[in-house]
């Protein structure tokens, strides 16, 4: 059966950046199932698969457009340093803040200074070139 709108399918993946980096995985793990059109994956992956077979294994590079977009510099937020709470006062600490519409956000810092820090709220993985190494278990 052919991978098309409304199928649900079962795949197992690898995620690596271009340097390599071993992001994300799930073989020799729980399956990942979804329903093919439903935007239950990054837009670049769903198409790829698209069309493909239960058994079919294959690689493919998405570019931050089809993925989790470029990064936006706006969403990189300067904030004084007393407005964070002190155990999270260093790069890499991860911050949850309130959005203007009462959603939750979260946020990474990635620079402090002397009186302020940088937060960065776009995914992880914004402006990267994601790899996948995909194998179709299953489509019904």
């Amino acid at each position: 059966m052919i991978i098309s709108e409304g199928k649900t399918v079962a795949i197992t993946y690898t995620l690596t950046l271009d340097n390599g980096e071993v992001v994300d995985s799930n073989v020799d793990a729980e399956p990942l199932t979804y329903t093919q059109g439903e935007e239950q994956l990054i837009f670049g992956l769903e198409q790829a698969l698209a069309g493909k077979r239960a058994g079919e294994t294959f690689a493919v590079s998405i570019q931050p457009e089809e993925g989790y977009g470029p990064v936006i510099e706006e969403a990189l937020i300067e904030v004084p340093l007393d407005h964070l709470p002190e155990d999270g006062r260093q790069a890499g600490a991860m911050i949850t803040a309130v959005g203007p519409q009462g959603q939750e956000l979260q946020g990474m810092i990635t620079a402090i200074k002397e009186t302020t820090a940088t937060l960065d709220f776009n995914h992880p993985l914004a402006g990267q070139v994601l790899h996948f190494d995909v194998t179709i278990l299953s489509v019904e």
